[in-house]
């Protein structure tokens, strides 16, 4: 397969409480998104508080290259749950470092998105945000293993 590279531009940043990338409790952080001023106006963000979440795609910036993951560890590395590859699990250590967070939207104040539940820490870039809308959701039976479900218990709380 032939390498391609591509460029990609934040279109805002994660402006938090949390500034340390903590497993848990996620839902207990104030956050929004600052979209970027030099790129966008308020009319990027006209119709999007018509919809009660968003998807937001983020980097994780901080992840330095030596801990890229490109196989498989045990998630959290809890020697209790199973070696997983990267591709199965959605930890920070991936091969392009991107986050993906579905949100809801609490209110939208001219470049400023206010949101609850979003798992990124203070100054992250977010490379984009879509609206989540029902037809775009999964079909049919949504299935996960026991390991994943356990990880989670704490993950909003």
């Amino acid at each position: 397969m032939p390498s391609r590279n591509f460029t990609l531009q934040p279109v805002g940043t994660v402006r938090s409480d949390r500034h340390e990338p903590i497993d848990d409790g996620w839902d207990a952080i104030a956050a929004h998104i600052e979209i970027d001023a030099e790129q966008f106006g308020p009319e990027a963000l006209y119709g999007l508080d018509g919809f009660s979440h968003a998807s937001v795609i983020f980097l994780f910036d901080r992840v330095p290259e030596e801990e890229i993951e490109r196989g498989a560890r045990h998630p959290r590395g809890n020697k209790d749950w199973p070696q997983i590859g990267i591709f199965a699990q959605r930890g920070k250590n991936r091969p392009n470092r991107l986050g993906h967070t579905i949100c809801r939207i609490l209110r939208v104040e001219g470049l400023h998105i206010y949101l609850e539940g979003l798992d990124a820490i203070d100054g992250t870039p977010v490379l984009d945000i879509k609206p989540v809308m029902e037809g775009f959701m999964p079909r049919g039976e949504l299935k996960e293993p026991d390991w994943s479900k356990e990880l989670m218990r704490g993950y909003w709380v």
